[in-house]
């Protein structure tokens, strides 16, 4: 009676003299979801990941293709066990994957780690050179303390900013390069302080393509940047001033004027703002604290002073973008710098475009 009462329960099928028994699926035995699907990860066909509830297997190579809305990617069906926390929609580290910089995964002592370089799977909490914590889902995170410059972003924040930026731009690049500006990000109040770090971090993030581009991309203009009336000339050849780093410094006078200011031959040595991180920073930084460009002050004193990060726009390229020309352009930055005082936990303040 009781084989009677479980085969009444199972359904059988006879194959080669045996019986295979199926048994009915329930919500309760839903598959589980694989490691979360990021946007900055690349994944080979075969791949398994999870995204809004429901399991996709990769069918070739993707280049960021978001699962559900691409032919790329199969979809397996829903699952459960997925992450529930905000922002936090990382794969879990496997080793032996190919990770590219900028990479974020889930260490399996369950925090986050985001790729400074590009690696071949190395464990985050020994390879330190190649893996940074990672503050996943905001807010604030015991592994990542305050930097001892007292600069109002931290690693984590910076690394929030810019998942998929180039490794040439280091945190400790940028945080090496505070000393030649003391004032920058340290003026004012708590809120000014943030506000002014998230105003230029937005502005030299839109002027490099997310800190992706070192150099200008188009090279046919790297010859338009001598101006041989310069008592100086250009020493380094007529090609060699071209844009560079985080504000994109070009033409020989201003290579004279950031490398004066900071004591480098920058010159001489134009090369030194795409080969050294704490350099090029530096250069961004000189023009943020001393340039008005087209506008009537500098970058710094419009966050400081009241003016706010639509006046910071039109000395960095008002020319171009102000007054109606760019709108696009002009809330390009605006968006970048609203998203980046939230991630400060600030407010924008007024007077946002030009």
């Amino acid at each position: 009676m009781y084989k009677q009462r479980i085969l009444a329960a199972l359904s059988a099928t006879a194959v080669a003299g045996a019986l295979t028994f199926a048994l009915p699926m329930s919500s309760a035995s839903a598959e589980a979801c694989a490691a979360a699907w990021s946007s900055g990860a690349v994944y080979t066909g075969g791949a398994s990941v999870s995204h809004n509830g429901r399991n996709y297997s990769a069918l070739w190579w993707t280049q960021g293709e978001t699962p559900g809305g691409a032919a790329v990617w199969a979809d397996k069906g829903g699952c459960s066990g997925g992450s529930t926390t905000p922002g936090c929609n990382h794969p879990n580290w496997a080793a032996g994957t190919w990770y590219p910089a900028g990479s974020i995964v889930r260490f399996t002592d369950g925090r986050y780690y985001r790729a400074e370089h590009d690696n071949p799977g190395y464990d985050p909490t020994i390879s330190t050179w190649y893996w940074d914590p990672y503050t996943c889902g905001g807010g604030t995170d015991p592994t990542d303390p305050p930097d001892p410059s007292g600069f109002v972003v931290s690693q984590a924040q910076f690394n929030e900013m810019f998942p998929g930026r180039n490794s040439f731009y280091t945190y400790n690049g940028l945080t090496s390069a505070l000393s030649a500006y003391p004032g920058f990000a340290k003026t004012g109040s708590d809120t000014v302080r943030k506000r002014e770090a998230a105003a230029f971090l937005a502005n030299v993030g839109h002027e490099t393509g997310g800190l992706v581009h070192i150099v200008e991309q188009n090279t046919a203009n790297y010859s338009h940047y001598c101006d041989p009336g310069q008592p100086f000339g250009c020493p380094a050849g007529t090609s060699a001033y071209y844009g560079r780093g985080p504000m994109q410094l070009s033409w020989n006078y201003n290579y004279k004027a950031a490398g004066d200011a900071l004591g480098l031959d920058l010159l001489g040595n134009p090369y030194l703002v795409q080969t050294d991180s704490a350099v090029a920073w530096k250069t961004a930084l000189w023009y943020w604290n001393t340039q008005n460009g087209p506008g009537t002050m500098t970058p710094h004193n419009a966050m400081v002073n009241g003016p706010g990060f639509g006046e910071t726009i039109r000395s960095i390229n008002g020319g171009l973008e102000c007054g109606g020309r760019n709108p696009a352009q002009v809330q390009s930055r605006i968006t970048a710098y609203q998203r980046f005082v939230q991630i400060l936990g600030t407010t924008p303040g007024d007077n946002l475009s030009c």
